[in-house]
């Protein structure tokens, strides 16, 4: 019970997050409307996402460090997750666009390299598929994993403050500065990406455990 604590607080956050941010009231904005309650979903997966890309990065830098092949196996299953997360949150961007923006991709310079930069990461993993030595596919992806890290600061916080953007708040630092949330979706939202996060790290947890169970059948057939 007691390993298990965050478990149940990723559920009772999510459970929060998606009953609250159905029924209790959002400010009235021009444009978004009632679709700002996509805010408790869409936002928070990208919060989730570096998260758990930021984990990865660091089980990356110890595999080079110490050579563990369980750092390389923790590492690349973070990833995955933080990747899943991304996709899900390109896709409900998508959504919400299509209700405020008309469409749902207008090559808005945030999706355009939000979309780069998954695709960085798409890379990581076919780079891995494609080498067969455990200990040489570890170590290059390794290092390619901290290059696509790096990459992620740039195409999701730097370049975009340099450009006019469709997306609100595009100019700070959105759902950080005070201006760009109203306080009664903030009671919302943090506990979204809370539950968010713990769900990413409880499915990269699965991840793990079922790589680990496959390379010991390996090992042992």
């Amino acid at each position: 019970m007691k390993k298990s604590w965050w478990k149940i607080l990723s559920v009772v956050c999510l459970l929060y997050a998606f009953v609250a941010g159905m029924l209790m009231p959002v400010p009235a904005r021009p444009i978004v409307n009632e679709s700002i309650r996509n805010l408790y979903y869409h936002v928070p997966m990208w919060f989730g996402m570096m998260i758990l890309m930021s984990v990865s990065v660091v089980y990356s830098i110890l595999y080079l460090r110490h050579s563990k092949l369980s750092y390389d196996i923790k590492g690349s299953r973070f990833a995955s997750t933080g990747m899943l997360f991304g996709v899900l949150g390109i896709v409900t961007g998508a959504i919400w666009a299509n209700y405020t923006w008309g469409q749902p991709w207008s090559n808005d310079i945030k999706q355009i390299l939000a979309a780069i930069a998954l695709l960085i990461y798409a890379a990581y993993f076919i780079l891995r598929s494609s080498i067969d030595d455990i200990d040489k596919r570890a170590r290059v992806s390794a290092v390619y994993n901290i290059f696509a890290y790096t990459m992620l600061f740039p195409t999701l916080f730097i370049i975009p403050r340099m450009y006019e953007s469709l997306h609100p708040g595009g100019e700070g630092n959105p759902a950080i500065n005070q201006n760009d949330i109203d306080p009664m979706m903030r009671i919302i939202f943090w506990p979204a990406v809370l539950g968010w996060t713990l769900l990413g790290v409880w499915i990269s947890q699965l991840y793990i455990r079922i790589q680990l169970i496959k390379d010991r059948n390996i090992l042992n057939g």
